[in-house]
This record gives C-alpha cells, structure tokens and sequence, in this order.
C-alpha cells in the first residue's frame, strides 16, 4: 500500500478548506487591513468545548505564511488542558499529536481596547503528520461543527436555515474579601432606569466595543438580581450569532478587568433570585441576502463580514392565516425540540449550577417539558408568532454546541412531521406545587447527560469524539461536585444526631 498516497486522500478536508473559492482574495484582503489598521499582533481563537477562549497571539507581520500554514498548537486545548479527577488529561494523551488552526479571514477584526491588536477565529484540523487522521477536521472543533451542520441543514432542506438572537444575561459583581467571594453593586429591580444608570459606566463601555466589533445593539435593561445587566444585538445566523457572543463574553472581560469588577457569567450566584439565562429566539427561513449593518459608519476596523447580517427572505415558521401559533413546518420544528429537550438540556444547561436555575422554581427558570404561548414556565415558549424562544439554556452555555444540537433535534421534528401537541396555557410550577404529576426536564446535570446518552438524534450533532469528550468532561465536573463536602453538608449534618 502507498501510505503517503493514502495520507494525500485523507488530507483532503485542509486542502479542501484552504482552496475554499475567494480564500486567497480574503487573506490578500486581511494583509491590506493590518498595514491600514497598524495592527501589530494577532489573537487567533479557537473555541473548547465549554466555550472558553483557546489560541494564541502572533505577529501580524507573519499574517501571509499564518493563513496558509495555520498555528500548531496542542490538541487537549479543546478541553481546556484539564485533567479529571483521576488525573488523565480528558479528551487526549500526552502524547497526542498537534492541532492545527487555520484562521478564517473574514473573521478578522481589530480590538478597540488594544488597537495594536486584532482577533481571527480559526478552523481546527488533525495534523497533517497525524497517522491516523492526517488534515482531518478537527471534531471536537465546536465552531468548525456548527458550520458544517448548518451547511448539511440547508442541503437537506432547499436553503431553510435558522437565524437565531441571544438574551445573555451576567451579573456584574465587586471582588468580595475572605467572608464572602462577590458584592453586588446595584439592588435587584428588573426594568429599574436608576438601577440601570448606576452601572452606566458599565454598559456603555461594553456598548461602545461591542459597535466596534460588529455587535448590531439594539437593547439593554437591568434585570432583577444584584448587578444583573442583558444587552441584546440584533439576530442572525448560527455561525455569526455564536461569534458575536463569543466577542461579547471577551469584550465583557476586558470592561471588567478596566473597571476592576467582575464579569460573572456563572448561571445561579444567587439563591431566591433570577439565574444568569441565556434565552435562545430561533426563527426558520428560506432565502434572503447577506449585507453590512447600514448603521455602520466610516471605515470598519475589520473585515465587512463581521459587521454583515443576513437580510430578507420568508420567515418560514410564521403561519400568515394565525395570529399566534406557528406554520405547519414550525409546529414540526417545534416537534422535534420538545421530542428531544432532555438532551437539549445536558447541552444548554451544562453545569452542575445550571441546575440550580431549574430547581428554584417560580423565579422565570423553565419547569415543564412542553411548550406555550407567552408562557414563561414552559422550556419553549412562541415570544413572538415569528420565532420560538428556548429557555432551558443559561449563560453557560457554548452555543456552537447548542445551536449545532437545535439544528439536529428541528431537523428530527421536520424530516418525521413530529406534532408537539397543543400549547400549554397553565403555570405549571403551580400545577407542580399543586401535586398534579409534570413531566419535567433533567434536575440535575447526571439526568442531563444519561439523557443526552440515549438520544441518538441530539448526539449525532456532537460527531466522532466531540460526544466523548463532552460526556467525559461533564460526568467528571458531576464526580467533583458529588466527591465535594460542601458548607451544606456540614450545616445539614455535623450535629443531626443524637
């Protein structure tokens, strides 16, 4: 056998993906921006399976030779370098070859905290040298992921794709000293203007990078836990919509770091008040047109794609002959989330806190496992009779995952006709707390994940050893938390007995 002609063959996903038509026109185009710009080094990120920032910073002046050849770097950066419990590295050996990261340049866009800076997205691959799998796609690549399960969605469908808004919300706390770890820094009023302006300071700054980053803003509030802002921009599709809250989530550290807060994204700080949600609205279309934001003014300090919004089109899931409930594709798409919302939720509530969100009922947290119409106590709820809003996910949440495992579940629901039966109209943590029997979503992260287990549907959008990593990652954050002796514990027991 001619091994190396065999490697060539498998090789082919890199060259594939570096002879992508219009590539070299947008690396030349890159080069142009950085000698405008006089950006000096660039960030070339990649995302872990928790959705953590990964990558490294390199000299611009390397830009031409860095889009061809890519960064070498470790392939365990993609779980975030930990070891379990156990003490083996989850998801790769030592001994594991490099990964390589090939920066998608019409992600390029300059940081307006560090002008000297720039940031690139980057596309994961095996290692040419690999032996098993040379050049390959990188599975556990969360981001490459959502790319290539959106492409096949549309394949599959005649161009139906999802466009999709986030609501993130995050506390922004004070450092705390040795008696407690935070501090609030406004009181708990949802909606409160005087509320909302003593962190002025805050927001604004936020707002200002995010314009700069290609963040289309259109809202903000103050929501009713201690220093709980949501900053809302406008929606798009998947693969955009998971970079403009990744850049969010970077551009809220970096306002932290200036102002000396912290920039909580943890899901539930709080007992007795409102979690950190992370509410995903998904709407179904059919055509329409990509074009810069018209809001955007002077020169942009990245490439036109990161200020770019798809425009236009039909809006498939609104039935025009209904006031509120959807089409009839909608109510298969709708269909296919409720028939796999335990699954659902292993991904969109991924720690063991997430659950302490689900299980402080009555405080806007999801209960049910059913569906409604404006009905907050549902896991998905119609916000508008053109999208539907799903609520079992949290600040946590990496959305290339989530939105990946979105596509899988309404492709399920739409390819089978699955009905989700009619709308609840009930509070159903009042039905709950009224002793009627509900059929509820996952209570703790362990359920979560034996569900995700046995849903073939939801798994298949966490291919080859993305699911493994992710189960190996989540059951051993469950084994810490369960190996833990925790204040409760001692509060509960030292003294139960005689």
């Amino acid at each position: 056998m001619d091994v190396q002609a065999v490697r060539r063959t498998r090789s082919g996903d890199l060259e594939a993906h570096l002879a992508t038509p219009g590539r070299a026109e947008l690396v030349k185009e890159v080069a142009a921006r950085i000698k405008a710009l006089k950006v000096d080094f660039i960030y070339c990120q990649y995302l872990s399976i928790t959705g953590r920032i990964m990558g490294k910073s390199m000299p611009a002046k390397h830009w031409a030779e860095m889009a061809e050849r890519g960064v070498q770097t470790w392939l365990g950066g993609v779980s975030n370098v930990i070891a379990d419990r156990h003490g083996r590295l989850i998801g790769f050996p030592p001994n594991a070859s490099e990964l390589l990261a090939i920066p998608d340049p019409d992600s390029f866009c300059q940081l307006p905290w560090n002008k000297r800076a720039a940031r690139v997205f980057c596309t994961l691959f095996w290692s040419k040298e690999d032996p098993q799998h040379p050049g390959r796609f990188l599975e556990a690549d969360t981001r490459g992921n959502l790319r290539r399960i959106d492409q096949a969605f549309r394949a599959k469908h005649g161009g139906l794709h999802m466009r999709v808004g986030c609501e993130p919300e995050m506390l922004w706390l004070r450092p705390g000293d040795g008696n407690e770890p935070y501090k609030g820094t406004t009181k708990p009023y949802a909606y409160h203007i005087d509320q909302f302006e003593q962190l002025t300071e805050v927001w604004t700054r936020v707002y200002d990078y995010a314009t700069a980053m290609g963040l289309d803003m259109i809202q903000a509030d103050h929501e009713d836990a201690p220093g709980q802002l949501e900053l809302n921009w406008n929606y798009d599709e998947p693969l955009r919509t998971s970079d403009r809250l990744t850049t969010y989530r970077q551009i809220c550290a970096q306002v932290a770091r200036e102002l000396g807060l912290l920039a909580v994204f943890m899901t539930k700080p709080y007992m007795s008040r409102p979690a950190n949600g992370c509410h995903h609205n998904v709407s179904l279309w059919t055509g329409g047109e990509t074009a810069v934001n018209p809001l955007v003014e002077g020169r942009l300090p990245g490439m036109d794609e990161v200020f770019t919004y798809r425009q236009g089109g039909t809006n498939v899931f609104r039935d025009p002959n209904e006031v509120w409930l959807p089409s009839e594709l909608g109510r298969h798409a709708l269909g296919g989330v409720l028939a796999h919302l335990n699954a659902l939720t292993a991904i969109g509530a991924s720690t063991v806190n997430s659950y302490r969100r689900l299980n402080d009922t009555g405080l806007w947290a999801p209960v049910g496992k059913n569906w409604g119409l404006q009905n907050r106590s549902c896991a998905v709820r119609c916000s508008s009779p053109d999208r539907f809003e799903f609520r079992a996910v949290d600040s946590m949440v990496n959305p290339y995952l989530m939105q990946a495992a979105l596509y899988a579940a309404m492709d399920h629901g739409i390819s089978e006709r699955l009905d989700p039966g009619p709308p609840e109209d009930r509070n159903i943590a009042e039905v709950a707390a009224s002793g009627e029997q509900v059929e509820r979503i996952p209570t703790t992260l362990r359920d979560a994940l034996d569900d995700l287990k046995a849903d073939a549907v939801v798994r298949s959008a966490l291919p080859g050893n993305l699911y493994t990593i992710y189960d190996w990652y989540k059951r051993d954050e469950w084994e810490r938390f369960i190996w833990q002796v925790s204040d409760w514990d001692v509060k509960t027991y030292l003294d139960c007995l005689p």
